[in-house]
């Protein structure tokens, strides 16, 4: 249980809310201005889906340095952040604590610094990983934010489907880290470009830290906001397939839509009708594109759902299984964490 303590004398977090939503199109719009820059770079022709285009073909050690120093740096920076917070052990409240003055600044600065770093250097973290890892770890986030959310608006159509409550709890304490290391990785993972579908991309990656700046605060929890959030990756997802013209756009559309259909919804406090009409339109537009697409295609609908909701319950019963054994093997008399 967090420990209620009276509202800070920072600013609003809806405030900060608001305007690190406003920042995130404005510094959208600012790489896109300056993507011309780049236009010039070679780069090596693409060679399939486990090729990432937008790297240097010959890496040297500063352009190399210049992308892993200030990840690290961002990286561990938010990482104790999180960890003083939790230490604190705050309530969550109104206004802004200092960690999250801070959290939103360092963010902000580093997300600059990747701008320039890009003008100068080019390459992000893709030079040396895999374009999967970036991509896995955008998938984890998802998958973990399912998982906790179960407690409060079920798994599966508002029931809970035999989720783990130990796997709950491990993951409602730890998931800032992660998600820190999520959003932040993926953020240096690709050089700020300006493609579409990089755009798009940098849009919901600087949402996603400007929510994960606000912890301790009840603007973390504005349920309408996470759903957004949440949501937002279907809008991602299409328009990027969409921009690469190999037609599998329904697949993200209606994959993430039917996520919101049989879960997310139901965090929402929506009443029945309201969910009701949500399905209709949902089956509406499902039978609109696939009465032309061909109903040989349908499968793409489930297939997303199918992957996450089984990533959840291996991820639950992983961390459930983890958990358990630790309870075990710890020292007698150590403090639970979790």
């Amino acid at each position: 249980m967090e420990k209620p303590v009276s509202d800070p004398t920072g600013p609003p977090a809806n405030h900060a809310l608001l305007g690190g939503i406003a920042f995130s199109f404005l510094f959208t719009a600012l790489i896109w201005l300056l993507g011309s820059r780049l236009e010039d770079v070679r780069l090596l022709p693409d060679q399939g889906a486990a090729w990432y285009y937008w790297k240097l073909p010959e890496a040297t050690v500063w352009t190399r340095l210049s992308a892993w120093l200030p990840y690290l740096l961002h990286q561990v920076i938010i990482w104790w952040l999180i960890y003083r917070a939790q230490m604190q052990r705050p309530g969550y409240t109104g206004g802004l604590h200092w960690f999250n003055v801070w959290a939103l600044g360092v963010n902000a600065a580093f997300i600059l610094l990747h701008l320039i770093q890009t003008h100068v250097f080019y390459d992000g973290l893709a030079q040396d990983v895999s374009v999967f890892s970036s991509q896995g770890s955008v998938i984890l986030l998802l998958v973990m934010v399912i998982l906790m959310e179960s407690r409060r608006r079920g798994l599966l159509f508002g029931r809970s489907a035999g989720v783990p409550d130990s796997a709950i709890g491990v993951v409602k304490r730890y998931h800032g880290y992660v998600f820190a290391w999520a959003t932040i990785y993926t953020f240096w993972f690709h050089p700020t470009v300006s493609t579409p579908g990089h755009l798009i991309g940098f849009i919901y990656m600087f949402l996603l830290l400007v929510q994960g700046s606000l912890f301790f605060t009840r603007a973390h929890l504005n349920r309408a906001w996470t759903t957004s959030l949440e949501v937002a990756v279907l809008v991602h997802g299409a328009l990027v397939a969409y921009g690469q013209g190999k037609g599998l756009w329904p697949m993200f559309a209606f994959g993430f839509g039917a996520i919101f259909i049989a879960t997310q919804m139901y965090g929402l406090g929506w009443p029945r009708w309201a969910r009701w009409t949500a399905i209709a339109v949902f089956v509406a537009l499902v039978t609109l594109v696939y009465s032309g697409r061909g109903w040989d295609k349908l499968n793409e609908v489930i297939r997303i759902p199918v992957i996450e909701y089984v990533l959840v319950f291996i991820l639950a019963w992983l961390i459930a299984g983890g958990h358990w054994l630790w309870r075990r093997l710890r020292p007698a008399g150590a403090a639970s964490t979790a």
